[in-house]
């Protein structure tokens, strides 16, 4: 189970995170980001290494602009060699392990009309956790912030506003332990994932998908693999649409010059999520 110290950590993690980010130009020492942050340079030192495995400069290094640079260096094959080693293949032996299906065109012309949909709120590393399942696996994945929740499911729901919702914490606790518990990313156990939008949006959703732990590649790159090298703009509004945030790796997508550019959740926690990847590596 994920433990409640390292949930709990992600509050400090955050405050971090935003204090740093407005602050880099004067390299604040350890002592002054506690001051800032509320809490003992102790307690920051500790939840930064509970939580990502990193210390905190190690772990601010790993989302600095220079860093997303060196993992850019790469963007251009590593869609294709992604493709080569599989979704599950032994390239991707520190990533979630992941099947997926597309929903027929049909039910989201619908707008979800005929789906049932059975959510719930649980802790996670990046702040609760918003869970979307269906019969065919898990369909939505959102973040909220304390008191957030009721906001971050209705903008899910507004994408598929005919489906039946019912709320069952005890129902989609499983699947939330499956995405967050690293000891359950296992290849002969895939995630169950299915994903309901356009034709378009579907194609750049499983481009996502091709991206490793580790890694990361530019809109530019998604649309030429899609071959739609002209549709940077549309590719960009479909990463935004993504709907299962985390799993459908959408983070992983930076401007061209290492840019973070938007994420519908907040970019304190792409920068939050894209350091815990790098602790799960050990490449910061």
């Amino acid at each position: 189970m994920l433990q409640t110290a390292q949930t709990n950590d992600y509050e400090l993690v955050r405050r971090t995170i935003e204090f740093v980010s407005g602050n880099w130009l004067d390299h604040p020492s350890l002592d002054e980001i506690a001051g800032n942050v509320g809490a003992s340079p102790d307690s920051v030192q500790r939840s930064f290494s509970r939580w990502a495995g990193l210390t905190p400069k190690s772990f601010m290094q790993a989302i600095t602009v220079d860093r997303a640079r060196q993992l850019l260096q790469d963007s251009a094959t590593v869609l294709d060699t992604a493709y080569e080693v599989g979704l599950s293949g032994a390239g991707r032996l520190h990533d979630l392990f992941v099947t997926h299906e597309g929903m027929p065109p049909g039910v989201y012309r619908a707008k979800g009309a005929g789906l049932t949909i059975t959510w719930g709120c649980h802790a996670s590393p990046f702040g609760t956790a918003v869970v979307l399942t269906t019969l065919h696996g898990l369909a939505g994945l959102a973040f909220a912030d304390e008191g957030g929740e009721t906001a971050a499911f209705e903008d899910m729901a507004r994408r598929w506003p005919n489906a039946e919702y019912v709320r069952d914490d005890k129902a989609t606790a499983a699947m939330a332990k499956r995405i967050f518990d690293r000891d359950e990313w296992r290849p002969d156990q895939p995630l169950r994932i299915v994903m309901i939008g356009t034709d378009f949006e579907v194609r750049v959703w499983e481009t996502l998908l091709r991206i490793p732990l580790g890694a990361a590649t530019t809109y530019s790159d998604v649309a030429d693999t899609i071959g739609k090298s002209k549709a940077v703009r549309a590719v960009g509004t479909a990463v935004g649409k993504n709907p299962i945030s985390f799993v459908v790796p959408c983070h992983r997508v930076l401007g061209k010059s290492g840019g973070l550019c938007g994420y519908h959740w907040g970019l304190t926690r792409k920068k939050a999520i894209l350091g815990w990847e790098a602790g799960a590596l050990g490449t910061a």
